[in-house]
């Protein structure tokens, strides 16, 4: 049996000072992104695209003068729920800024050892249709659910 190393937390990032929501867990960053695809899938949604921001910051470390290694693994995978997607923008046109979703799988150089999945958190009201989706993709993933 896989072990969860933590369940959930709650963390204002450096940058924007939005909150993400992570799951960590031992499993590999490989495993976890198979889980992901699959719950995606699953949920009868489309996966639009997948960024390996990690590959990229790797590949582009010494152009920008940097012998930093931040990850291990990073990859962003995006995609949009047509149904639910039209419920909060019919309900604020202007929640089209957080479309498409993001659900992250990373492993940082420092912590080889924990793969983490997340998302950043959505406002209350509407928007907690599509938090509660990602919640529930992730937790999938990683066997929570």
């Amino acid at each position: 049996m896989k072990k969860l190393l933590a369940m959930l937390a709650l963390a204002a990032g450096p940058a924007l000072a939005e909150e993400v929501v992570t799951y960590d867990t031992d499993q590999s960053f490989d495993d976890v992104t198979f889980g992901l695809e699959n719950a995606i899938i699953d949920a009868g949604l489309v996966i639009d695209h997948v960024s390996h921001t990690g590959d990229m910051l790797e590949r582009t470390r010494a152009d920008v003068g940097s012998d930093v290694v931040i990850f291990d693994h990073a990859d962003i995978y995006s995609f949009c729920s047509a149904q639910l997607s039209r419920e909060v923008m019919e309900a604020d046109p202007m929640n089209v800024m957080f479309c498409p979703y993001d659900i992250f799988v990373m492993v940082r150089h420092d912590a080889p050892e924990i793969t983490t999945i997340g998302f950043r958190a959505y406002p209350e009201g509407e928007m907690q249709k599509i938090h509660d989706l990602l919640d529930g993709l992730a937790r999938t993933a990683i066997g929570l659910d």
